[in-house]
């Protein structure tokens, strides 16, 4: 992070440690805790006050282990001259803090993806930041980190109300409430920087209109603070906010939801938009900045995206591929230059304004009944939280049919693939090669993919048993062959993620809940009932072999099972049945123990050549 320019990171880790201490002093029990916070795998989305409980409790042994890593974390960014920017408080507290003081504002907020309004889960407590409590709890969470880890940093961060509006839209009454979020932390720090998330000013617009933004940004001193224009890549702030109202802000690149995989961007956006910003007229930009959820994808983005802090004049993308591929390659090969010309027209070329959420249906199947016209096409279109702000965006369309997200021309991209696998022999020996080249053969099957299930759907509303039987075997054969493609490769394994899981566990009791914690997030993610599936599954969906053959493979097989059987008997297509078998394994599977594995296996270049050969020959 360093040696890319990185010098201002988050360092929020541990901080439930702190919280702990924190807490005790306003006489919430440990016990209490174990309701609050989430678990492992879900550890942002408590800190956000979006649940709690899920996936918890968490143990000492993880509590301490996490606070001595934050102290290692925070020692390695000090000595590399960085500043760590630390958490403060957002007004999310634990339920029973309003039984000990039944006078304070503390509001119940609504279901946030729950299936069912479960309130195991759902509904967090919210203390309104007026009220004398906040500035005192918020005070004593900014003293206790200055006690564990010494003067570190004058940067916290805030996000009271991303994603949850205040509630009026008074602009005084917005301004005290920003007052009281500053004042919690300059009491404890008198030169605390409050660093916010711009990105309720584009999820809430309707909200935000520019007398509230204005109240919310001057409700601080000028300089104390840092706006992230978080959807700068797409959805930059800084254009129509003039400059955020005189409030200094960073630059940045979002990129990616929920860590899937998959190739996509908008190479010139990088290239362009911060230079843009920074020669604007009364530009009050002052750095630019990483804020994906996901990193393990997508390298050519990142990388140049690191090096726009070093840059002061806008970038030459075709040129800069050139070089970039022979620095990633170790030498310069025609063909490879000629394919990443193709990748940049297509794949890194996304001008849709669509926010990009992998809808590859191998990895987020449709769950629905495709022989009912006024069916509802589960979480395909337009996934809204349940205060209504738009989340995530993807293609609008009038079809009746499931809409995966398609930028480019999958001919297009396949011509880049076999361009790759022409130069192949002379980077055989290349780790990167091999990382992009089974990247790419991925990505143009999994497109692919998504054609072959239209079919069989197709065929299936048409009643032709022999097409949707052809189609549906090649479905199935086709995560089959992703499956083995993705072994070839160490990044793409499922077995990793679930060790590296387990590694922190110092008991059989946390192994099997962190192995839980993780099989849960990459699958169904949240609460189930027996007929209906989380709202959020697949929200971090993975190309990951393992993940394929072990979890995706058998739920589509089911599905088109279902399918057929309706089909041949002439009767209706049977969901909830569907359903309730599906969810069922998916509980079992998240609970299962069984060990994948954590080393490729397999000649990438040959399975590459052999699935070209197979499917586009």
């Amino acid at each position: 992070m360093a040696l890319q320019g990185i010098n201002l990171p988050l360092a929020f880790t541990g901080q439930e440690a702190i919280w702990q201490k924190v807490f005790k002093g306003f006489n919430i029990s440990e016990e209490d805790l174990n309701d609050f916070f989430g678990g492992p795998a879900f550890l942002a989305w408590a800190r956000m006050g979006n649940l709690h409980g899920w996936g918890g409790p968490l143990s000492k042994n993880w509590l301490k282990q996490q606070l001595l890593l934050q102290k290692k974390i925070l020692s390695r960014m000090l000595e590399l001259g960085m500043t760590p920017v630390l958490p403060s408080f957002s007004g999310n507290v634990p339920a029973a803090l309003k039984k000990i003081f039944p006078s304070a504002n503390i509001t119940r907020l609504g279901d946030w993806n729950t299936v069912d309004g479960d309130p195991r889960w759902c509904c967090t407590y919210l203390l309104n930041p007026t009220d004398a409590l906040f500035v005192e709890i918020g005070e004593a969470f900014i003293r206790q980190q200055i006690k564990e880890y010494g003067d570190v940093t004058d940067i916290y961060n805030c996000d009271t109300f991303n994603e949850n509006s205040p509630p009026t839209n008074d602009p005084t009454y917005i301004s005290s409430l920003g007052a009281a979020v500053y004042k919690a932390m300059s009491n404890a720090d008198k030169d605390a920087v409050w660093l916010m998330q711009g990105w309720l000013f584009y999820s809430d617009s309707h909200f935000w209109k520019p007398p509230q933004m204005k109240a919310l940004l001057h409700s601080v001193p000028l300089g104390k603070m840092i706006v992230l224009d978080l959807f700068a890549d797409v959805k930059p702030i800084w254009a129509y906010s003039s400059q955020f109202y005189g409030t200094p802000y960073v630059w940045c690149l979002l990129h990616n939801f929920g860590g899937n995989i998959e190739m996509y961007g908008i190479l010139d956006a990088i290239s362009s938009g911060p230079i843009d910003a920074r020669k604007s007229k009364n530009s009050t930009m002052v750095g630019v900045g990483m804020c994906m959820e996901g990193i393990e994808q997508n390298p050519v983005v990142y990388e140049l995206m690191s090096e726009m802090a070093f840059r002061k004049e806008k970038v030459q993308v075709l040129e800069w591929l050139k070089t970039y591929t022979h620095r990633r390659y170790g030498k310069a090969i025609h063909q490879i230059e000629e394919a990443w010309e193709i990748l940049y027209h297509t794949i890194y070329n996304c001008t849709d304004g669509i926010a990009d959420h992998n809808t590859d249906f191998i990895v987020k199947f449709p769950d629905w009944d495709p022989s009912s016209p006024t069916s509802k096409i589960d979480n395909m279109h337009m996934l809204r939280t349940i205060t209504g702000n738009r989340r995530f965006l993807f293609q609008e369309t009038n079809s009746d049919l499931p809409q995966a997200h398609l930028w480019y021309s999958n001919r297009e991209v396949a011509r880049a693939l076999k361009l790759f696998l022409a130069a192949g022999n002379g980077l055989a020996g290349s780790l990167t090669f091999r990382y992009d080249l089974v990247d790419l053969t991925r990505q143009v099957l999994s497109k692919l993919a998504n054609q072959v299930y239209l079919d069989a759907v197709i065929a299936f509303q048409r009643k032709d048993v022999k097409a949707l039987n052809v189609n549906r075997q090649k479905f199935i054969q086709l995560i089959k062959d992703i499956d083995t493609l993705l072994a070839a490769d160490d990044n793409f394994l499922l077995g990793t993620w679930l060790e590296s899981a387990k590694m922190l566990a110092e008991n059989p009791s946390e192994m099997r809940q962190y192995e839980w914690n993780a099989r849960t997030q990459v699958t169904m993610w949240f609460d189930t009932t027996t007929t209906n599936q989380s709202k959020l599954h697949d929200y971090a969906n993975k190309f990951w072999s393992g993940l394929l053959e072990g979890y995706y493979l058998p739920r589509a097989s089911s599905y088109f099972s279902y399918l057929s059987k309706s089909l041949m008997r002439n009767e209706s297509f049977k969901l909830v049945e569907w359903r309730k078998q599906w969810i069922s394994f998916s509980n079992k599977w998240q609970a299962g123990v069984e060990p994948y594995p954590v080393k490729a296996k397999g000649d990438f270049l040959a399975i590459a050549n052999a699935l070209f050969g197979k499917y586009f020959s």
